[in-house]
């Protein structure tokens, strides 16, 4: 078996495995602008990347962002994935397309979109299906909504592309009995999804490690820090303006505000995606929760100026871009940032250069051209939904004996070593590289 790195290796973004020159494994987008393809691809020109077939592990920008582009000319591979991944990777292409339908930048058309329907093949968890002559197998992977490690069989080699994941494990045995979901039962990990706690047998993993060099705040303390900071500035009479990426963690805060009775509007695509995981109740992880959080939630149209009257009122908005990129957004930061008794919630990773980092790192952010001082509080949290560094570990305790390559991360080579050093057969392949498995 040989495996071509396409996107995702020693980097983060656009991530893309090719398996014989047959098989991909997922085709992403890196959130540049313009965004970048996997090495090899064209844009819309039916050039360059021709798989037998297409496998996405999950719906997120940077592994499933450019499978519209795959569709070009005559190309038709069948695309599998689960329905949730199906759904969101429309969205997200559809949203790409508004974005950049009218520049060069722009990898696909809106036929390449509408063409994906014609090749979708859906599949549960624990289903084994073959695609371009392989038997693959879907497991949850405890990120998102309908993500999955895809388990690729050739007969000889069995390889496990982990995709993005999280864990059920934590530091403690028991999750802390005072979060618990409506039943009493303790909750460990997200609330929206459950960690991941498939070890399919593996001779060969390719492994995210995003986090690798990170140790997750305890999640308890790090809901009940968030939690009482939200209800202090309420208590005080600002608002609470929380960037949330729409795919995940817009669901995730709804869930954690209703849990705690705390009501919030949401706005921007978060809405659009609340409603796509409500279709499928069998990949989250307790849908009656997801439905309230839901109702608790009142939802922003934006229309006659609305979000100016919202952002004046003593509540919280959740609202995209997760990183002040875009969005809602840039109506909300603007319209609270004179106020020290408000407060911007960012929830989640900033990427270098971006807005949200800026404001994280300087007191400032440029919102639509502007560069604005910030008078509000600014707090962090790491509501990540990747695996840390214990999480990892933890994980690959399970594949001691199998070769692991370590792509999807900043310091994959770091990693790599520090997995050598404690026993493993590791390595981090460039980007471009093939392995012979």
């Amino acid at each position: 078996m040989e495996v071509r790195f396409l996107g995702g290796a020693r980097e983060i973004g656009r991530s893309a495995v090719l398996v014989d020159d047959s098989l991909l494994l997922d085709f992403g987008l890196t959130t540049d602008t313009p965004p970048s393809l996997p090495v090899g691809a064209s844009r819309g020109s039916g050039q360059g990347v021709d798989p037998d077939a297409v496998v996405m592990s999950h719906g997120h920008l940077d592994h499933a962002g450019a499978v519209p582009s795959l569709l070009a000319g005559d190309a038709r591979p069948p695309i599998h994935w689960t329905p949730p991944t199906r759904e969101l990777a429309t969205v997200l292409a559809r949203d790409t397309l508004d974005l950049h339908e009218h520049s060069p930048s722009c990898p696909f058309t809106g036929e390449h979109v509408n063409r994906v329907s014609q090749v979708s093949h859906t599949h549960g968890y624990g289903e084994p299906f073959e695609a371009a002559g392989y038997e693959v197998t879907f497991f949850d992977a405890g990120h998102i909504p309908g993500s999955t490690h895809v388990l690729v069989d050739d007969g000889d080699t069995r390889l496990l592309y982990t995709g993005d994941f999280y864990t059920a494990d934590h530091r403690g045995s028991e999750a802390p009995a005072s979060r618990t979901n409506r039943h009493g039962e303790p909750i460990r990990g997200q609330r929206l999804v459950a960690g991941t706690t498939a070890r399919p047998d593996a001779d060969v993993v390719i492994c995210e490690s995003t986090y690798s060099d990170v140790e997750h705040e305890d999640r308890e303390a790090l809901e009940e820090r968030f939690v009482e900071s939200v209800q202090t500035t309420l208590w005080e009479g600002g608002t609470v303006v929380v960037p949330a990426f729409a795919i995940g963690r817009t669901q995730e805060i709804m869930l954690i505000c209703d849990h705690h009775g705390i009501d919030c509007y949401v706005d921007g695509m978060g809405q659009r995606v609340t409603s796509l995981f409500r279709r499928y109740p069998e990949f989250v992880r307790d849908a009656e929760a997801l439905r309230r959080a839901k109702s608790n939630a009142r939802y922003v149209t934006g229309r006659d100026g609305q979000r100016e009257r919202i952002a004046e009122q003593n509540t919280v908005i959740i609202t995209t871009a997760g990183m002040l990129t875009g969005g809602p957004a840039m109506t909300y930061v603007p319209a609270v940032r004179s106020t020290p008794t408000n407060k911007i919630a960012l929830t989640g990773y900033q990427v270098e250069g971006t807005p949200g980092r800026e404001l994280l790192d300087t007191g400032r952010a440029e919102i639509d051209g502007r560069v604005m001082p910030i008078s509000a509080q600014v707090e962090w949290y790491d509501f990540s939904a990747h695996a840390d560094r214990h999480g990892l570990l933890s994980y690959l305790d399970s594949y001691r004996d199998a070769e692991v390559l370590v792509n999807h991360g900043d310091r994959c080579e770091d990693f790599a070593a520090e997995l050598r050093a404690d026993g493993f057969e590791a390595s981090a392949p460039e980007l471009g590289e093939t392995r012979t498995c």
